[in-house]
């Protein structure tokens, strides 16, 4: 990839979507009232059937090393971007312990789902996009272990009910099912409802996405935020990615989880930490700006660090 120009026509589109989401809420065609609908079908339905049409016949999740290592280095990836971020948010002005705690969860948890998966598919081959999938069960444990404690110190019990959902049984059945190549027996017509499901997600997520953006926008006052914004950019947008990739060039695994390690070092943050916030003692105003001011400034960096990323990770391959 010598050439920015392929990246650039793969981050386009997702933030076309995203803003189409934007209008679609601001014209109410796509109302708040429906979010909570397509929310539980996006989750329960159509990811199910993306991860498994994804992982079904995927020879790169027939290797152990592909199964176990990603999880361990998306929850270890993440751990490591709040512990960066925890130690900034003091020069951002953030003494408070609450919005201290909030900078160093949304700062250092990147959107994991719905803006690199489309990336992934546009750039590599579909055997990359399964391993980002079993690499976010441990981003998404991170989330819940790590955020939650960070936020309100919710105990460990409360923190892995959350991890039991949809997506992750479809990820194990999914692994177990392509280990034994049980799904050479499986009918074409179920793997091809599989695929054309899967295949509603990334849209669906992203428009929703741009809706609950549009819904953050509002009321928000930017300059009184300059500060945190400039810093949650140059920790989510500088500092953490060049740990991610620094990870990536010395960690000895397969081509496809770096590859997803350079997608993920170039994310903005996620924006699931705001409900966090709203809901376990953050700042949600703190995790507004940084999710938007990340956001906004990812659409300019994302091309220049997958570029950048994969020519010095993959570097001599």
């Amino acid at each position: 990839m010598n050439e920015l120009a392929p990246v650039f026509t793969a981050v386009i589109p997702v933030f076309l979507i995203i803003a189409i989401g934007v209008v679609l809420r601001r014209i109410n065609w796509l109302t708040e009232e429906a979010d909570e609908s397509l929310i539980k079908i996006t989750v329960n339905v159509l990811t199910p059937c993306l991860i498994l049409d994804s992982i079904l016949g995927n020879k790169a999740l027939k290797e152990l090393g592909n199964v176990f290592v990603p999880p361990v280095v998306g929850f270890g990836c993440v751990a490591l971007g709040m512990t960066i971020a925890y130690l900034i948010a003091p020069l951002a002005g953030l003494k408070d312990p609450r919005t201290r705690r909030t900078f160093a969860l949304c700062a250092g948890l990147q959107n994991y789902g719905y803006v690199p998966i489309p990336l992934v598919d546009a750039l590599f081959d579909p055997q990359t996009r399964g391993v980002l999938l079993v690499h976010n069960v441990g981003v998404d444990a991170a989330m819940w272990v790590l955020g939650l404690a960070l936020l309100a110190g919710a105990t460990g019990g409360k923190a892995w009910k959350h991890l039991i959902n949809a997506p992750v049984i479809a990820i194990i059945v999914g692994l177990l099912i392509n280990f034994f190549h049980i799904y050479e027996f499986l009918p074409k017509f179920l793997l091809q409802t599989f695929r054309v499901l899967g295949q509603c997600v990334i849209p669906i997520g992203v428009l929703i996405v741009g809706a609950t953006a549009a819904d953050q926008m509002r009321g928000m006052q930017v300059r009184s935020g300059g500060r945190v914004m400039l810093f949650a950019c140059i920790v989510r947008l500088a500092l953490i990615p060049v740990v991610f990739l620094v990870v990536a060039r010395v960690l000895p695994c397969s081509d496809e989880l770096k590859r997803v390690l350079v997608v993920q070092a170039a994310m903005p943050a996620g924006m699931f930490p705001i409900v966090m916030a709203r809901h376990y003692g953050g700042d949600s105003n703190t995790a507004v700006r940084i999710v938007l001011a990340t956001s906004v400034v990812s659409f300019l960096t994302i091309p220049f660090v997958i570029r950048a990323g994969l020519a010095f990770v993959l570097e001599g391959r």
